[in-house]
């Protein structure tokens, strides 16, 4: 029998039981800032010991964040997780900056094997560049602050039929026949936004007023100049993403409302409302392709095994070893992550499941970000590991539609099973115009930096409405219209990451084509590129994985088309 649990990795560096806090870490940050550097074997050791110490201080501020957001309410949680931002963070990023510069001046970098580590010494060259100490007390109270949004989110909860649900459990009630329990639900959850509108909107004047002072002191106009760099957008610039809008807007728009106008028709409602979207055509009740979390793990280690054992046994080590927190509950952050362990090898996956489809193929999108994490375990160095979110989210959202031959796990019967990956593929259509909704928004917001909640909220419906505003009829709630862009975490807590995701389901549907074309080619083609981590360029990661790295109104038409065909296989 295999041996699922984990073994403590053996360091060879720092010490074995090293107690993170500053005392402790600032010798060996002094020892690797002095150390001799006179041979390419002592630059190549040297490299090595720094990506041991980096991978520990990672983990262990991932363990902070896991815990937290497990347990908002919890304050020696949330204490821990701002020792760590205000107190460690602070104090590493100078001499981190300091070691980067020792790398670049070093006589000897010219002679590392420039193939192996091109991207890596591209990207600390990228990092001394925008290095800025006045930013540093900025990002730590970006940090803290960013963090309330979990706790605001966290706390809301409403009641229905005198029970109190979070959230994302009463989206259930979305899903409803009765769409007088619909329009209930929808209204309760809408309303009990609004009422932390106002202080999520002072936060959020907050988070721009800062991520523009760091902006200016980098010596950009504005954030958005600023994080492209940041985020080593290497291979597209905003001009490709105004233009990535436009085929979204042109391709993929019409197909969605003609999908809707076919709900309308078949739902019997002359003009769909937002509490219209969720309910099964059918005229039956929501799936349930699981009863709870523990069964939603379970199958989805027997739907990976499926697709190849070795996955199957990556998720099933995670169980072993409790690296799944999946059920909603109250006091828990909202969303769902897959968060890598840096020295452990393995990821913590969160999500707030409520017993949905929705909650299923979150589960593989994150099991497909799990995947990744282990085929990059023993990548050399731990900045190896570090892909960008394009790369990321493929492994993800191609997981999401090649675990569909295998959903009979989570259905017994056919036209569950049928109804469930129909309503799968318009869900990877939907994606892509609500990504562009939330990418153009954050390039009005941060280039238009001085402006108030009110013109915010504007530029959100116009933005919005240019792309179908959900395909339903707004009229008599416009101030839930206009409020509709507060429920998406990545404005406040991670910037600037959400185009990827758009990016990426374009490389997902390309990878299903070739997947349904030549299952074990196009799996084979999938993992190869994923064990790549971030060692290759982008666009080479993208061809390994047999696919192009392409958004143009061409190929976004290429694989609309694709999925278009599949869901008429499916009626």
């Amino acid at each position: 029998m295999i041996d699922l649990i984990i073994p403590k990795k053996t360091r060879t560096y720092i010490p074995q039981d090293l107690d993170i806090k500053w005392d402790n870490l600032s010798p060996i940050f002094d020892e690797l800032l002095n150390r001799e550097l006179s041979t390419l074997e002592a630059l190549e050791q040297w490299l090595k010991d720094k990506s041991e110490l980096e991978a520990a201080l990672e983990e262990d501020f991932a363990w902070r964040y896991i815990k937290m957001s497990c347990d908002t309410n919890n304050e020696s949680l949330v204490q821990a997780f701002q020792h760590f931002a205000e107190e460690i963070e602070p104090k590493i990023s100078p001499i981190a900056n300091q070691l980067n510069i020792k790398l670049v001046n070093n006589e000897l970098v010219d002679q590392l094997d420039q193939e192996k580590y091109f991207v890596y010494l591209r990207g600390i060259k990228k990092s001394l560049e925008l290095y800025r100490e006045e930013n540093i007390p900025l990002f730590t109270k970006l940090q803290v602050a960013q963090q309330r949004f979990q706790a605001i989110s966290g706390a809301m909860t409403v009641h229905i039929n005198e029970q109190e649900y979070t959230l994302e459990q009463a989206a259930t009630f979305l899903k409803d026949v009765s769409r007088e329990v619909r329009e209930h639900a929808w209204k309760s959850i809408q309303q009990r936004r609004l009422v932390d509108k106002d202080d999520l909107n002072i936060l959020f004047d907050e988070l721009i007023t800062m991520r523009h002072e760091v902006s200016l002191n980098a010596g950009f106009e504005n954030y958005r100049d600023y994080m492209f760099q940041a985020l080593g957008r290497f291979d597209y610039t905003p001009k490709d993403c105004y233009e990535f809008a436009e085929a979204i807007e042109k391709e993929i728009v019409p197909i969605l409302k003609e999908q809707a106008e076919k709900r309308s028709e078949a739902l019997g409602i002359e003009a769909l409302k937002p509490w219209d979207m969720e309910v099964s055509t059918t005229g039956k009740p929501a799936l349930k392709p699981f009863a709870n979390g523990s069964e939603l793990i379970d199958k989805t280690i027997a739907c990976f095994d499926r697709i190849d054992p070795k996955l199957g046994q990556m998720l099933a080590t995670m169980k072993a070893n409790n690296l799944f927190d999946v059920e909603s509950r109250k006091g828990k952050a909202p969303g769902g992550y897959n968060y890598p362990l840096a020295e452990t090898g393995a990821p913590f996956i969160f999500m707030n499941s409520a017993n949905t489809l929705r909650d299923l193929t979150t589960m593989v999108h994150e099991g497909g970000h799990a995947v990744h994490t282990f085929l990059t375990s023993k990548l050399e160095l731990n900045d190896f590991k570090h892909c960008p979110s394009e790369v990321a989210e493929l492994a993800s959202m191609s997981m999401e539609l090649i675990t569909m031959d295998q959903w009979d796990v989570y259905f017994d019967k056919e036209e569950d099973l049928i109804r469930a990956k129909r309503e799968q593929l318009i869900d990877v259509l939907k994606t892509l115009p609500w990504v562009a909704v939330i990418d153009q928004f954050q390039h009005w917001i941060y280039t238009n930096p001085g402006h108030d909640a009110a013109a915010r909220e504007t530029a959100f419906k116009q933005i919005y409405s240019r792309f179908g505003a959900g395909f339903t009829n707004w009229d008599g709630l416009e101030a839930e219209f206009g409020n509709a862009w507060q429920k998406q975490l990545h404005l406040f807590e991670v910037p600037f990451y959400y185009i990827e995701y758009a990016i990426a389901q374009l490389g997902a549907i390309a990878i299903y084509k070739n997947y349904k074309e030549n299952p074990n080619k196009a799996l084979q083609q999938y993992l190869d590129a994923l064990a790549l981590g971030y060692t290759k360029p982008m666009n080479e990661i993208y061809e390994t994985a047999g696919i192009k790295f392409d958004f143009s109104v061409d190929y976004v038409e290429e694989l609309a088309a694709f999925i278009k065909n599949e869901l008429s296989l499916l009626d």
